[in-house]
């Protein structure tokens, strides 16, 4: 069979704490980014990439920094939608306050600035935590969002009130506006995506993602051992707002192009991103990327069974779409808490111990 660990034996201490220390998931894992780099941006158009690649690539990115606080640090949120705009609107103000700089650039730096946002209002989880901690971050969500809406200077004094992402180009290739080929906003994500997975992948495995993994498990013991409460709790708020910031100058710049605050970044947003880190399994990297391609692939699916095939009315499939989302999501919190990449992992142990599956 081709799932086995015979003969992939380890002759360093470094190889056998890789990622992937069977061969068969190695090999995989090389396959699927030669597939998504070298593949893919030859075959994909508009419909695709506007419908499935780009959402799925930057829920990705959203759902890997709120998996970082409430996985990995325990610390709940419902905030995401809300420093999402604020990595959206900082995007925009750098674009437009400076049309030279790159694009990247822009989007990095919006992530700090969010980041900067993100320990603001992180200062209450050195005080409180659980539910009422859940609260002050849904506070944060309101207080932003109605900051952007009520501040002009936000949105450069539009009278809509709108912000639109001008054209920007990378490499000579334009990667917002209308004149952007789907190919390369699918590439501008993928590039992000796979560099800040494999920043989380090290930061988790590493002295700092222990530190917040000890936080999760038990605080005063953590404490107790030497683990700084402060500079934990504040370094996962720092580096998940990063994460959701970046997703959020994505989602505004390259996928929308266009957006109004209340509608792009409300409640709803914060909802769907914490659906997708139960959904894919708390504390783990491949099921941020789990869940938010079950969210994305399930409204299209969805529509196109429902609505294409079956006919039936537009808002009926929606409401069908969030009774589907709120059975699984319960269903997961009772038979399987630590959700698809639990699933996962048990699928792979039955696989190497076949054909005597324990």
């Amino acid at each position: 069979m081709l799932y086995r660990e015979a003969g992939d034996f380890k002759t360093s201490y470094v190889k056998d704490s890789q990622t992937f220390p069977i061969r068969f998931d190695r090999m995989a894992y090389y396959t699927l980014l030669a597939v998504a780099f070298g593949v893919v941006p030859f075959l994909i158009n508009d419909y695709w990439a506007n419908a499935i690649f780009v959402p799925f690539l930057i829920y990705a990115i959203a759902a890997i920094g709120l998996n970082i606080l409430t996985g990995y640090c325990g610390q709940v949120s419902l905030g995401t939608g809300g420093f999402m705009a604020v990595g959206a609107y900082a995007c925009y103000k750098l674009m437009t306050a400076f049309p030279d700089m790159p694009m990247l650039i822009n989007v990095l730096l919006a992530g700090l600035v969010t980041a900067g946002v993100g320990v603001l209002f992180g200062l209450p989880s050195l005080r409180i935590k659980g539910f009422y901690l859940a609260v002050a971050t849904l506070a944060a969500q309101f207080f932003l969002v109605w900051l952007f809406n009520k501040v002009p200077w936000f949105y450069n004094y539009s009278a809509s009130g709108q912000i639109t992402a001008p054209e920007r180009t990378m490499l000579g290739v334009a990667v917002t506006g209308a004149n952007t080929p789907a190919w390369a906003k699918y590439l501008f994500c993928l590039v992000l995506l796979v560099s800040l997975a494999w920043l989380a992948r090290n930061l988790t495995r590493g002295m700092v993602g222990r530190k917040w993994m000890a936080i999760r498990d038990m605080d005063i013991a953590a404490e107790i051992i030497g683990v700084n409460p402060l500079t934990t709790k504040l370094s996962a708020f720092a580096v998940s707002s990063f994460y959701i910031g970046v997703a959020g100058a994505l989602f505004f710049a390259v996928y929308l192009g266009a957006a109004e605050v209340g509608e792009a970044f409300g409640i709803n947003k914060s909802f769907l991103v914490l659906f997708m880190i139960i959904i894919g399994g708390l504390g783990s990297i491949f099921g941020a990327f789990a869940g938010a391609a079950f969210l994305v692939l399930l409204p299209v699916f969805l529509k196109n069974v429902l609505v294409g095939g079956l006919g039936w009315p537009t808002d009926l499939a929606a409401h069908i779409e969030l009774m589907i989302v709120g059975g699984l999501i319960i269903t997961f919190l009772i038979l399987e808490p630590h959700g698809l990449a639990q699933l996962w992992r048990v699928t792979k142990e039955k696989l190497r111990l076949w054909p005597f599956p324990h």
